[in-house]
């Protein structure tokens, strides 16, 4: 039993460690992307190396360090795309009255350049490990590769949590490219596809005459297909995944806070004197706001808004699962209680007056 215990505790340290450290690294000055991003390649270039070396060992050894070696490769796909070396052509929110087959194309151009590092990264992997009888880093990579996709297929139809609190400032516009709604068709293809293959997996472990190295291998990934069917949970439920890296997520000191709040409006806001206190604050009525996104309850459904320097956003969306109007605030010397109280008087039967 150990021997199986073993693999899924280390795979889910692993996954909650590695996942927390990009976070934080990603709230780091900016600055530090450069220095941050040189390690991380230098360590994915070993790790490619330890790809190659490991192929044809056996071993239990090997497969703990193919497994390693997986997924550090594809932890520098996640910094490169977090930091914003990778993401794409389109570095601007969705189109606001755009088709949903438009909005589609502009969400593929915001992440295209993330989306063929990651099959360059895994063309590299399969020439570096081809003949190999050891593919447990192959198959790692791959299968965070599917379901990563997977989540973010969700995230485009539309789901109650949409996780904003883990995109960083700089990416903060792909939030429009996401939807709020109760559920789409596609989640419950995610989940039972995932569910079966982890089940399909831990079979395999423990199945007659399946030596140790194999074993750990299929508990590697059945694991990780676990947690890739948890992280799509975090998606509907009403549970606050955040809380996990809540040590890596704390705001950084470099002159700027990222504010979120929750409130009970006293009632739904008239769209038209939101509309108002987003055009003030990308106006720097409320200080120096970068973005200033959320939902709030508007006529008898809810709307979801987004706003920049550049402009402001509204559109329609599903209530969010805890029902409760939801607000985020990026910036540098935000006056929070001026915006906190424009947006709860958007709610109140006299219209807020226009800030100077």
């Amino acid at each position: 039993m150990t021997e199986l215990l073993l693999p899924a505790v280390f795979t889910v340290f692993a996954w909650w460690f590695s996942t927390g450290v990009i976070l934080w690294l990603d709230r780091l000055d900016p600055r530090t992307f450069r220095a941050s991003l040189g390690i991380a390649t230098a360590l994915a270039a070993l790790a490619l190396w330890g790809l190659g070396e490991t192929a044809f060992d056996t071993s239990l050894a090997g497969a703990y360090l193919a497994f390693l070696c997986g997924l550090m490769i594809w932890a520098w796909q996640e910094m490169a795309f977090l930091m914003g070396l990778l993401t794409g052509p389109r570095r601007v929110p969705a189109d606001i009255d755009a088709t949903p087959l438009r909005r589609f194309g502009q969400a593929v151009g915001a992440i295209l350049y993330h989306e063929l590092a990651i099959l360059a990264g895994a063309v590299l992997i399969v020439a570096f490990t081809w003949g190999g009888e050891n593919l447990v880093g192959l198959w790692t990579y791959l299968l965070l590769w599917v379901m990563r996709l997977s989540a973010k297929l969700n995230l485009f139809l539309g789901v109650p949590n949409l996780a904003e609190e883990f995109l960083p400032d700089h990416l903060a516009y792909l939030q429009t490219y996401f939807r709020r709604r109760p559920m789409n068709l596609l989640f419950p293809l995610s989940i039972t596809g995932g569910t079966i293959g982890s089940l399909l997996l831990f079979q395999g472990a423990t199945a007659e005459g399946v030596s140790a190295s194999a074993a750990a291998g299929q508990i590697f990934l059945g694991t990780m297909f676990a947690l890739a069917v948890l992280e799509h949970w975090f998606l509907v439920l009403p549970i606050p995944s955040v809380l996990l890296w809540a040590w890596s997520l704390r705001a950084e000191a470099r002159g700027r806070a990222r504010s979120a709040w929750t409130a009970s409006l006293p009632g739904p806001c008239d769209p038209v004197t939101l509309k108002r206190v987003l055009d003030d604050a990308s106006r720097g009525a409320y200080g120096e706001v970068e973005t200033l996104s959320g939902s709030v309850r508007a006529g008898s459904g809810w709307v979801e808004f987004y706003a920049t320097p550049r402009g402001a956003t509204i559109s329609e969306c599903a209530a969010p699962a805890s029902a409760e109007a939801r607000v985020t605030a990026v910036g540098r010397g935000v006056d929070l209680a001026r915006l906190q109280a424009a947006i709860a008087a958007c709610a109140a039967a006299e219209p807020v007056p226009e800030a100077t």
